[in-house]
């Protein structure tokens, strides 16, 4: 029994070249290269170094003697072995929100508004090419003629309908986000590290304000379902990275 769901599986996608673009404002994003390939990889294959990569990141993104193009250099680095983060599911309060009329956001430090438009909102991630996405209240549709994205598709059918789109070329997200996410990481790793550390000497006030600070931070919680395979697998549904 202590056995019984020891083997877990997942899959993600990532592209084998990424590339860096600035939109008509001055903001800059990383997306897919016109001509990166598509791939699924497992990430729970390689969880503990992807966690360390990320966390590593993060405090480097806190260190200001690191230079824009250093950190660029390191995001192009993670991003180019996991993938993109998937921004645009973990946001709303469902990565099923194009089942819904509008899309509706809990607290977050990327988007103020508590609610907008579908359309609206999946500008932040196609900022320089419109896709194939029709809506008309609960109804919607979408649609690619990419071979590779529709083999995607149908490899992965049962994912949320957002989280096959964000895995387009065309998806991008926001250089200034992927900085403040890897740094709300590192921050909620040094935290729990040192209030274990220092528990014994840290006053009831200093101990609030540790509290108080991993507070500030939190995310959708994953879902997982249960296939009954070669063995009981747990598969992790990955909604975003």
């Amino acid at each position: 029994m202590n056995n019984l769901f020891q083997k877990t599986s997942s899959n993600w996608v990532r592209y084998d070249k990424y590339e860096w673009k600035e939109d008509e404002t001055g903001t800059l994003y990383i997306t897919p290269a016109p001509d990166a390939k598509p791939s699924l990889y497992n990430p729970l294959q390689d969880s503990e170094q992807l966690v360390l990569k990320a966390v590593n990141l993060g405090l480097m993104c806190m260190d200001k003697k690191n230079t824009q193009e250093q950190l660029q250099a390191a995001i192009m680095d993670f991003v180019t072995g996991y993938g993109l983060l998937g921004f645009m599911t973990a946001l709303p309060t469902t990565p099923e929100f194009i089942t819904y009329q509008a899309v509706y956001f809990p607290k977050n430090h990327f988007i103020k508004e508590e609610s907008m438009t579908t359309e609206e909102y999946l500008t932040y991630f196609f900022p320089f090419d419109n896709i194939d996405f029709r809506k008309r209240g609960v109804e919607s549709s979408w649609s690619t003629d990419n071979i590779e994205m529709i083999a995607l598709v149908m490899t992965m059918k049962d994912k949320p309908q957002a989280v096959l789109m964000s895995f387009q070329r065309e998806y991008a997200e926001q250089f200034d986000w992927l900085v403040t996410l890897f740094k709300d990481w590192a921050f909620t790793f040094m935290s729990s590290f040192l209030f274990y550390q220092d528990y014994d000497i840290l006053d009831d006030m200093q101990k609030q304000l540790y509290r108080q600070g991993m507070a500030a931070f939190g995310g959708i919680a994953p879902t997982y379902h249960i296939e009954l395979l070669d063995r009981p697998t747990i598969v992790w549904d990955f909604h975003s990275l």
